[in-house]
This record gives C-alpha cells, structure tokens and sequence, in this order.
C-alpha cells in the first residue's frame, strides 16, 4: 500500500488550520470542484469529494479523516432560509439591538434577516423571498455549518 493518499493535499490541511490558529475561528471549509476539506478545532479534518469511490472510505479512515455527507439535510420545511458559509450568526446588528427580524414579521426579498461573521467579516444575509417569518431555528451568537436551515420564511 502507497504511503501518499491521492486526492488529500495535506499541505492545503495545515495551511487552513493555520488560518484558524491566526483568526481565531473554530471552523473553516473550502471548496473546488468536487473537492470539500473542512477543518475544525472541535474535532478532526473533514474530507469530501462527490462522487465518493467505494474503496474511499477505508483511504480516508487510514489518513485519519472522517468522510461527511455532501448535503446537510434542513431541519424544517423547503422554505428554510440555509447558512451559506460555515460561522457564527448574529440576529441583530449590534449587541442589545432590536433583531433584524423577528417571528411573525413580514419581510421582503433582499431585506436582511441576519449577519454570519465569518473570518471576522460580517456578512449580510438577505432573504430569498418575501414572505412571513415563521421560525428563528438559531439562537444569536451560535455556530452554523454550511446547508444549515436558520430562519423559514413561508
């Protein structure tokens, strides 16, 4: 058996968690075609690459990096407003400010309805759709991952 993995850049590893030492972030993801690398100090390195071979998983596993499923499955109806990055959200623009919005509130196409800081960037999360916003499915200042159902607008 070859000692190199093909398709894990080991060094693309260590360069990311280096930006999460320097950023102090828990968690970063890249993607390029059908590569994913996710890298997180909560647990190990994360590897994807859609479609997965059969003989895949036993190569990850002996690199020491667990596969994750492509797609994260919204916890509530199609009408979920989904994370489009992996961070921390935030209801409100400011601590102690009123929420962007809140359950039961009308809201319009473009219109934010929360930030997710990212790599200390905050970054404006608009709605799809206009509509009534039936569920908050995130508490401010939580982590979400990438696919990760946030707010219905029905």
């Amino acid at each position: 058996m070859a000692d190199k993995k093909p398709g894990i850049d080991q060094s693309l590893i260590r360069d990311l968690a280096n930006i999460l030492n320097e950023t102090d972030l828990t968690e970063i993801e890249v993607e390029q075609d059908d590569l994913r690398i996710r890298v997180s100090r909560a647990g190990t390195p994360q590897y994807v690459s859609a479609p997965v071979p059969v003989a895949a998983p036993a190569q990850i596993a002996s690199a020491g990096i667990s596969a994750v499923s492509a797609a994260e499955p919204a916890r509530t109806s199609k009408n979920a407003v989904t994370a489009p990055m992996v961070g921390t959200a935030y209801l409100s623009p400011a601590p102690g400010s009123r929420p962007f919005v809140e359950v039961g509130a009308t809201v319009k196409e473009g219109q934010t309805i929360l930030i997710i800081e990212a790599m200390k960037t905050m970054n404006q999360i608009p709605a799809p759709r206009s509509g009534k916003v039936t569920e908050i499915l995130v508490e401010d200042g939580a982590p979400v991952e990438y696919g990760e159902a946030l707010v219905v607008i029905e």
